[in-house]
């Protein structure tokens, strides 16, 4: 069931960038099983580019297995998380995944604009743009506000300059328990 309804949507991407198809062109007739426990996702690799569910007695020619942490690093592009990722066969296959990955976007105001047409769509898109541009200026704004009441109104965390004092203590701390241990050290030997 997850194959079919994996295999629209990725479809739907492929078909609007031709490049992604051309990559894929030479892996036709290989089967990619995606594993994220319980679940398994089978999608063969068709002449044209695309890809379609996997017949059931079609074997792998690479298997990607992801945690379900591991899952939610990969939807939001998270770049360190393909090296978690555990491949089992054809890392040429593997590697051609891995750059659609990094590289297929989603034009959604291109998909808008036949629905509405190319001046609404490009408004709404824009819209959407200023409304993630806010809430990630929120999201940090909260966030250096927590860290500043955390470092200076309860302190629950160490402010930088602590550390960095606190550091320089301890330095100073070894370096004067290791002199006094050399002068005690001198004065056994009298």
């Amino acid at each position: 069931m997850f194959d079919i309804v994996a295999g629209a949507p990725l479809n739907h991407l492929l078909r609007a960038n031709a490049w992604a198809r051309d990559a894929l062109k030479p892996h036709a007739g290989k089967t990619v099983a995606f594993r994220c426990l319980p679940f398994i996702t089978r999608l063969t690799v068709l002449d044209s580019g695309e890809v379609t569910p996997a017949a059931a007695e079609a074997a792998a020619a690479v298997t990607l297995t992801l945690t379900p942490g591991l899952m939610l690093r990969v939807a939001a592009k998270d770049v360190t998380a393909w090296r978690d990722v555990i491949i089992d066969g054809d890392t040429a296959f593997a590697g051609v995944i891995h750059h659609l990955w990094q590289h297929l976007r989603w034009d959604a105001e291109e998909d808008l604009s036949k629905v509405v047409g190319d001046v609404a769509a490009h408004r709404i898109a824009e819209s959407g743009r200023t409304l993630q541009r806010w809430a990630q200026s929120g999201g940090d704004n909260l966030a250096h506000s927590f860290a500043e009441y955390w470092t200076e109104e309860q302190p629950l965390i160490a402010a930088k300059q602590d550390v960095l004092r606190f550091t320089a203590d301890v330095d100073q701390l070894r370096d004067d328990t290791a002199r006094l241990e050399k002068r005690i050290e001198l004065l056994r030997s009298r």
